[in-house]
């Protein structure tokens, strides 16, 4: 069944359906969840945010719209996830430079991080701090990792399972745990 039938069944109450639908896209909820971060927080807890987006998506989709549900299921996952960010980066008082989204990695694996607070509305003033305060973020992360953290960091954000990373980098899966143990608890410590 196309993703518009599935939907159509969801909508009317075909409770098959809207869990075939979430199947269906659950990678790419775990996906998009792998490309942000919280201190001290959990990928469960991003992952649970992005199903919520994905649910919103079912039931906010419009089949008479030009985009294809995916794509509306993209926007409303990250959105999802950004909200969530924020309201934990407001809760705690916390400068949202906590709170990133891991985009990609440079050649020389030195981090190309793009702040949350560049993204949600924020005044020039906000903007003038964030961005200080991201490089000073961008600068520990970067003092604080290994090249070999950082490597098994950016295929890790990437979306890249265990077995795929110890093939790219010819480590064991259990070295890459320990690599993302300690890449947690360098990271917790310095920023806290």
């Amino acid at each position: 069944m196309t993703d518009e039938e599935l939907i159509e069944k969801a909508k009317n109450g075909d409770e098959a359906a809207e869990t075939e639908l979430f199947e269906r896209y659950k990678d790419l909820v775990v996906k998009i969840s792998r490309s942000y971060f919280i201190v001290g927080g959990d990928l469960e807890d991003l992952i649970q945010e992005g199903m919520l987006g994905l649910y919103k998506a079912l039931k906010g989709f419009n089949p008479k719209k030009d985009a294809s549900f995916k794509t509306f299921a993209i926007i409303c996952i990250k959105h999802q996830i950004q909200t969530a960010i924020k309201r934990a980066s407001a809760d705690k008082n916390k400068p949202l430079s906590q709170a990133v989204s891991f985009q990609d990695f440079s050649e020389n694996d030195t981090l190309d991080i793009l702040p949350v607070a560049l993204v949600l509305e924020s005044t020039p003033a906000e903007r003038a701090i964030d961005k200080e305060n991201f490089e000073n973020l961008k600068k520990t992360i970067i003092q604080s990792l290994s090249k070999l953290e950082l490597k098994v960091l950016k295929l890790y954000l990437q979306g890249y399972s265990y077995k795929e990373i110890s093939t790219q980098l010819n480590i064991t899966s259990k070295s890459i745990d320990n690599s993302l143990s300690r890449i947690k608890s360098k990271l917790k410590e310095r920023l806290n």
